[in-house]
């Protein structure tokens, strides 16, 4: 095996233990303990990135992932989904990634096991322009960033979508469709 081939298996090695470790749920991405933010461009999520250093979070408990990488994970989690993920919200949550994910958004995802922490690096994620959030949890997805004129948020299902309301207004458009 040449030097070329060596550091793509290591590359695939450690994306496929970060994926561990970030967890998966009938077949789905759900990184439970973290926090799942989204970007209308790369320079924003690049200074948020910058600012979680200023609160203390440490660079290896931050993930970036571009448009591309997470349209990857996407197809993934489409391709491996248990019919059990389509009961919450993690299904939903799927597509409308995908639809900002296809319109260039870029992601961090941040470890933040409390409350506190979460909700610090929601604030410091939106002050850099960041449209969503998302806090993992066991058994909930909080969304901690709020759309202006968002209303709050109601029980969701595959057939009924997403709350568009609260999201942020090119997140609503391609979910509605």
């Amino acid at each position: 095996m040449d030097q070329d081939q060596t550091d793509q298996t290591d590359q695939t090695d450690r994306r496929e233990e970060n994926e561990r470790q970030e967890g998966v749920s009938f077949g789905v991405f759900k990184p439970v303990g973290y926090v799942l933010i989204s970007f209308p461009r790369k320079v924003k999520a690049d200074a948020a990135l910058l600012a979680l250093s200023g609160i203390g979070v440490p660079a290896d408990a931050v993930r970036e992932l571009s448009d591309h990488e997470m349209l990857q994970q996407i197809e993934r989690d489409l391709a491996n989904a248990s019919p059990l993920a389509a009961i919450g919200q993690e299904m939903n949550l799927v597509l409308a990634h995908r639809a900002l994910a296809e319109q260039g958004y870029h992601w961090l995802v941040v470890h933040a096991p409390d409350d506190d922490l979460a909700a610090r690096v929601a604030e410091v994620a939106s002050q850099h322009g960041a449209e969503t959030a998302q806090s993992y949890g066991h058994f909930i997805i909080e969304e901690l960033i709020e759309s202006p004129g968002a209303t709050p948020q109601i029980s969701e299902t595959p057939d009924r979508g997403l709350d568009l309301p609260n999201l942020p207004p090119k997140l609503s458009q391609e979910a509605g469709r």
